[in-house]
């Protein structure tokens, strides 16, 4: 029996980027001290969500994989609590922009990061406008605790970026998010149940645990404003929800997962066993038509 307990934590996002970032730091020590192996926190944390204006002086946001401050703080927070702790950030190399993940160890090391792969572009969510699609793959992380695997927000609409994960070896596969009303559709559209069951699905047909944060509150921008739903959750290996958070209270979610038995339900199960590679080759072609 190997059981690993994860937390996914929820909040409102303000102007002033310190706050953010203490509060973080907050629910993860609230989250360790409940006995969370695993905390996740939601997507670029440290700042209101930008991307519902196109504004060039945001891209000021943007900070250094090396030498970021936020990072180190978190690595020193993960060790101090004894968790292993994804990191988001608005990440800037040289002339390109990305949404970034920095994977932290349980003892403090930082062991890589995950640049978001495909960045979505319409009203209240113009991440094409800051961000280059990531160039780094999808990435799997020998964790003290676990195989971890991530992906961020928009990614989560993709079975593809999940069934890798899966077959890198993900034992679980966390989603740091940003969502909540449509403004083209004046808010009358309300994807949270949509949102939930596209992940609930990767845990079903991968038999891997899902934990997705995502933000709550109000936010107003320069020309858009947007609220952020909530409804954090995690799933078990079936594709069960173990735990969900409320549309707009700060909480720290939980749930202990036996591992093992994951396993050997996944193996059983024949999945993995009975995929046709063979006649997949269609999905590497945009129209279908191959």
């Amino acid at each position: 029996m190997r059981e690993v307990t994860f937390a996914a934590t929820q909040m409102a996002c303000s102007n002033n980027s310190k706050d953010n970032i203490d509060q973080a730091v907050n629910l993860i020590e609230q989250a360790a001290k409940k006995g969370a192996n695993v905390v996740l926190i939601q997507e670029l944390f440290e700042h209101q969500y930008f991307c519902k204006d196109q504004k060039e002086e945001l891209f000021r946001l943007a900070k250094s994989f090396e030498d970021n401050q936020t990072i180190a703080l978190m690595a020193k927070v993960a060790k101090d609590n004894n968790v292993a702790l994804p990191v988001s950030f608005f990440e800037k190399s040289n002339k390109a922009y990305f949404n970034t993940i920095a994977m932290v160890d349980s003892d403090g090391t930082i062991l890589g990061k995950y640049r978001k792969s495909h960045i979505p572009d319409g009203p209240g969510y113009q991440e094409k406008f800051y961000f280059n699609p990531g160039n780094t793959g999808f990435k799997v992380w020998e964790t003290k605790f676990c195989k971890i695997g991530v992906g961020i927000c928009w990614d989560q609409w993709f079975p593809e970026a999940a069934r890798i994960m899966a077959l890198k070896g993900a034992e679980v596969i966390l989603y740091p998010t940003a969502i909540g009303g449509e403004p083209d559709n004046n808010d009358e559209f309300d994807s949270s149940n949509m949102w939930q069951k596209a992940m609930i699905g990767h845990a079903a047909v991968n038999q891997v645990p899902i934990v997705a944060s995502n933000r709550i509150g109000m936010e107003d921008g320069f020309e858009i404003s947007n609220f952020f739903y909530g409804r954090s959750f995690i799933t078990d290996y079936t594709g069960e929800v173990v735990a969900e958070g409320s549309r707009d209270k700060e909480e720290i979610l939980i749930s202990t997962i036996d591992l093992d038995k994951a396993e050997d339900f996944r193996s059983s199960w024949g999945i993995f066993r009975d995929r046709r590679t063979d006649l997949y080759k269609t999905l590497l072609d945009l129209d279908g038509t191959e």
